[in-house]
């Protein structure tokens, strides 16, 4: 599957570059280009897009400016003249900083950061029916290497913004992983999301009222949001002797 690309720059020679460059590699797709930010805002609304090649000194809004307001899903490669940045940049957790003039060799050096990660979290989750000798797992990458995390361990998951804490017996891992992907590839009939930064596992709530549950003696909130759901799916629960 090709990654789908939004350029943002207000140079019309520095756009032509990039969309050079994209057009050189079978696994990218040009959605579309922009000059300005407030642009680029309208295109996301209606375009889903994996990578945004994003200018940093534009007028109206800059792109530093435009990565914090928006927070984007898409992965970012900055593309700027300007050193200076470089730090911000990182902090923001960008995938790459580009300098201009960019070459094809630094621009596709980029592109397979961004191509590795998205294949690490497509492949992160092996699905229960492939298993055939192991108990059900996840792959998570954390310190440099993929650690293997059996399901029945999981005591509950925590969102730390663009990294999960998976609390384990006697130990955690933290991954730079969205928990909403977590989420999406975990069996729904074994864990549950109660809060936008908690996921459970349903055999390990010990309690629960109508505002916290309780797994290995830790107390966990039920977001607002979630509240009917959960309440709803723990009340009918078989294990529940009225």
């Amino acid at each position: 599957m090709k990654l789908k690309c939004l350029v943002v720059d207000d140079e019309p020679l520095a756009r032509e570059v990039i969309i050079s460059h994209i057009e050189k590699i079978e696994a990218l797709e040009l959605v579309e280009q922009c000059d300005n930010a407030l642009k680029a805002f309208e295109v996301l609304k209606k375009e889903p897009v994996d990578l945004i090649f994003l200018d940093i000194q534009m007028p109206k809004l800059n792109g530093i400016e435009f990565l914090k307001v928006l927070n984007p899903e898409a992965q970012i490669i900055f593309t700027t003249a300007y050193r200076e940045y470089a730090l911000e940049s990182y902090e923001l957790n960008v995938a790459d900083y580009l300098l201009k003039p960019v070459s094809f060799h630094r621009f596709l050096k980029a592109v397979n950061k961004v191509v590795e990660v998205q294949q690490e979290e497509n492949n992160a989750v092996e699905p229960a029916d492939k298993l055939r000798t192991d108990e059900p797992h996840i792959f998570l990458k954390a310190d440099r290497k993929m650690v293997k995390v059996y399901l029945k361990d999981i005591l509950y998951i925590e969102s730390l913004k663009d990294y999960v804490r998976i609390k384990l017996p006697g130990r955690e891992v933290i991954s730079l992983q969205k928990i909403s992907f977590l989420e999406e590839k975990l069996p729904e009939d074994c864990f549950i999301r109660v809060h936008r930064s908690f996921i459970v596992p349903f055999k390990k709530i010990e309690a629960f009222s109508n505002h916290a549950v309780e797994v290995n003696g830790v107390e966990i909130p039920i977001g607002r949001n979630y509240k009917e759901q959960v309440l709803e799916q723990l009340n009918s629960s078989k294990s529940i002797i009225s």
